[in-house]
């Protein structure tokens, strides 16, 4: 079972003094996931769309970048002077450029891995937005922290874990949030516990911080079981970590145990002393400081939807696929155009994909052939179960082969993944993973207007 922080809620209104930022806004959390500030602009994930979304000093959206790498990023920090690391649900660690090219990837050094780096220094914690419940036992000198090299390979250890009286649960109370100032010092606070420590670059505890919060356990604890289900009790304290451009730590936490009701307390980065707390609303949703140091709140959503970025021209899918069918003939990307195309990425051993495909069958006979085509390209290196898979669901579209190389070509994060193509071949959404009959109402809906369309 995993736990899930996800993206919902943030904000606030408070003063703070100190060093002048730029004139207009600079975001600070965007749901419960940090902003970062690169080039000028303020860059957050948008999970529920999967993309990087930039917005200027008067948080207008000025750019939304998109990529088969970015599933449901979670969190972004800037990496160098004209990079961005993402951390994405699952995990891995993606770095993008600003104009958004995807330059390089790498595995998570955990179950999952949050990510921050700053002054060249990157810094990764056990991740709190995608928390397994139950876990291997680590040992009590696991570090708690890792620094990684620029292609995300461990390099040291930062402090060590802390043991929990059931050791199964020993990743639920080391996850945490993570900020790393431009020294290498490191700011850390758990997801479940009433902490933030600075540790200083050689992984020496500088201070805790403890921000009073009634915390209902004090540990995680197993909960009876329901069923099959494992349960675990454990209240959320700390959401995310970063800090501002007037040079202190600003830290979202839980005024309770579901994390329903958020607060942001600013800290002093030298003493960890609270300068100051706002117990925020539930409208509350997006936390920008201004020029004089004020917080401010927004409505995440309307930040996110309100002002559209400027549309980007569509790219062609690449590369373009020759893949062999069923019967053994080569079908070619080629031959769908004219059409608006549905290319789909499966596997046999995909249990989202089984709930897909009915779906799927029902979308494609939804629409005269002249005008859309569904094309499902199997990623099963077994070729008797990709068989056995078809004969179970017998689909109305086109099966096409792919020998257990689609991901490694295509460089997705996870199956099922589509990609909706218009009558040019042109992208014009990804669809990850699978959301049920409401996300293809929605698709059904995109694909009559583009086949309408001139």
């Amino acid at each position: 079972m995993w736990r899930t922080l996800g993206a919902a809620l943030v904000a606030v209104a408070l003063v703070a003094c100190g060093p002048s930022a730029p004139s207009g806004f600079t975001l600070l959390f965007v749901g419960r996931s940090p902003a970062a500030q690169l080039g000028g602009l303020s860059w957050a994930t948008d999970p529920e769309r999967s993309s990087l979304v930039a917005w200027d000093r008067e948080l207008r959206v000025v750019k939304r970048v998109t990529s088969p790498r970015l599933a449901t990023p979670m969190a972004v920090t800037p990496l160098g002077s004209d990079r961005l690391l993402v951390t994405e649900r699952t995990g891995e660690g993606v770095v993008f450029d600003t104009t958004g090219r995807a330059v390089r990837e790498w595995d998570s050094p955990d179950v999952a891995s949050l990510y921050a780096a700053s002054g060249g220094r990157i810094v990764a914690a056990r991740s709190p937005y995608y928390v397994p419940q139950l876990g291997a036992p680590e040992p009590d000198t696991a570090p708690l922290l890792r620094v990684l090299d620029t292609l995300g390979r461990p390099l040291a250890g930062l402090a060590t874990i802390r043991q929990p009286a059931v050791p199964f649960l020993a990743y639920l109370v080391n996850a945490g949030a993570l900020a790393v100032e431009p020294d290498g010092a490191v700011y850390y606070a758990p997801l479940v516990r009433d902490e933030i420590t600075k540790y200083a670059p050689s992984g020496v505890r500088r201070w805790t911080a403890k921000r009073g919060v009634p915390a209902q356990e004090a540990e995680p604890v197993f909960l009876p079981p329901r069923g099959r289900a494992l349960r675990v009790r454990s209240a959320i304290v700390n959401a995310a970590l970063t800090l501002g451009p007037d040079g202190r730590l600003y830290a979202l936490g839980s005024d309770d145990s579901s994390a329903t009701r958020l607060r942001v307390d600013v800290l002093d980065t030298a003493t960890g002393a609270i300068l100051a707390t706002r117990h925020l609303g539930p409208r509350e949703t997006a936390v920008a400081l201004d020029a004089a140091g004020v917080l401010v709140t927004r409505d995440a959503d309307s930040l996110l939807a309100g002002a559209a970025a400027p549309a980007a021209p569509r790219a062609a899918f690449t590369p373009t696929f020759a893949l062999p069918d069923l019967a053994g003939d080569t079908v070619r990307l080629a031959w769908f155009a004219g059409r608006v195309t549905l290319v789909n990425f499966w596997a046999s051993w995909c249990d989202p994909c089984r709930a897909e495909f009915p779906l799927m069958a029902e979308l494609a006979r939804s629409f005269d052939a002249r005008d859309f085509q569904v094309v499902a390209i199997s990623d099963d290196v077994d070729r008797g179960k990709m068989q056995a898979f078809v004969r179970e669901f017998r689909p109305p579209f086109p099966i096409l082969a792919g020998g257990g190389r689609m991901k490694a070509v295509y460089r997705y994060r996870g199956l099922p993944y589509s990609v909706l193509l218009d009558r040019e071949g042109r992208i014009i959404e990804r669809v990850f993973g699978f959301g049920g009959a409401e996300e293809f109402r929605r698709l059904r809906a995109t694909i009559a207007n583009e086949v309408r369309a001139p």
